[in-house]
């Protein structure tokens, strides 16, 4: 990056706030109510994950559910009528050596803020299938406590196998009825507790040495998986739903120079509050939460965020 551009300050703003999901918006939400006049920036995905999956039935207030990009839609709207300042553009590069803290979007505007709320997210980890990509959100899925629900007394498939899987799997086990376990290898690398969980459920499958191929399904949606054995030969299962385990990445690298994480890169927070170990940066949402990763949580980080940068800056 030139340093003329990089000393050339465009703008000035208390609150700036990076990610445009439920944890994001919220932040917004109650930062304008403190008349901080927050700034925030969408990023390449305004809306976050939720805007990939459709109906939503475990977010509170809706009796009968609520789709992904309207819940987004609403929390953004209500945001920007409350004062926010809302963007679309992508932080390319940060500087929080000292403050107050320079920001680049899209690699040219810059702008100084005195506190960041870091609510980038976190990314679901895929297989990579041209026919995964085509079924997000018509019966493949990376959240089972999300979308479970709609596979009731269905078959669907889940693949891992390590403890998110197991979890997953066992969830599903309770609404389904039938799960398979989708595992590339001949052993599960979950916990002795998972691994008993899985075992002790009925109608859960294992299907041992198995990789994803294909999946299958028509305009409808899912209608089945084609699986690769260890042995070289192929196999399909019919099934409704197709769920993947294999873990979270979590969207820190722009603050990572500075902030501390963890060591699969989660953001690491202060007690209960939102602080990082850098004074004046925040966090909220996926980025900073490894284990719930849920929109009602996000949500709520997003107001402890907001309500800790009100403390810092008043």
């Amino acid at each position: 990056m030139d340093q003329a551009l990089k000393s050339r300050i465009m703008e000035k703003t208390r609150c700036l706030i990076i990610g445009g999901g439920p944890a994001g918006y919220t932040a917004a939400i109650y930062a304008s109510r403190a008349d901080l006049a927050p700034v925030l920036y969408e990023g390449i995905q305004p809306g976050g994950q939720l805007t990939t999956t459709t109906d939503i039935e475990n977010y509170p207030g809706f009796t009968d559910g609520i789709s992904g990009q309207l819940l987004m839609d609403t929390m953004r709207a209500q945001a920007s009528r409350l004062g926010a300042d809302i963007r679309n553009g992508h932080v390319t590069e940060l500087d929080l050596s000292e403050r107050p803290f320079k920001v680049w979007i899209d690699g040219e505007l810059a702008l100084e803020t005195e506190a960041l709320i870091v609510a980038t997210g976190a990314t679901a980890k895929y297989l990579g299938l041209p026919s995964e990509e085509k079924f997000k959100g018509l019966g493949v899925s990376a959240c089972a406590t999300c979308d479970g629900f709609f596979y009731r007394k269905k078959v669907v498939a889940v693949v891992g196998g390590g403890d998110t899987a197991c979890e997953e799997a066992t969830y599903l086990a309770g609404l389904c009825r039938k799960v398979y376990m989708i595992v590339r290898r001949d052993v599960l690398r979950a916990s002795v507790a998972m691994q008993e969980k899985v075992a002790a459920a009925p109608n859960i499958e294992v299907l041992w040495n198995c990789n994803t191929k294909e999946v299958l399904g028509d305009e409808s949606g899912v209608t089945g998986v084609r699986l690769l054995r260890k042995d070289g030969t192929e196999s399909d299962i019919a099934v409704d739903g197709f769920f993947l385990a294999i873990g979270h990445h979590p969207n820190s690298e722009l603050v990572r120079p500075w902030v501390d994480v963890d060591e699969n890169g989660y953001i690491k927070t202060e007690d209960k509050t939102s602080r990082t170990n850098v004074e004046g940066v925040f966090a909220a949402g996926d980025v900073q939460d490894p284990i719930y990763r849920q929109a009602v949580t996000a949500a709520a980080s997003g107001c402890r965020a907001a309500l800790d940068v009100e403390k810092f800056l008043k």
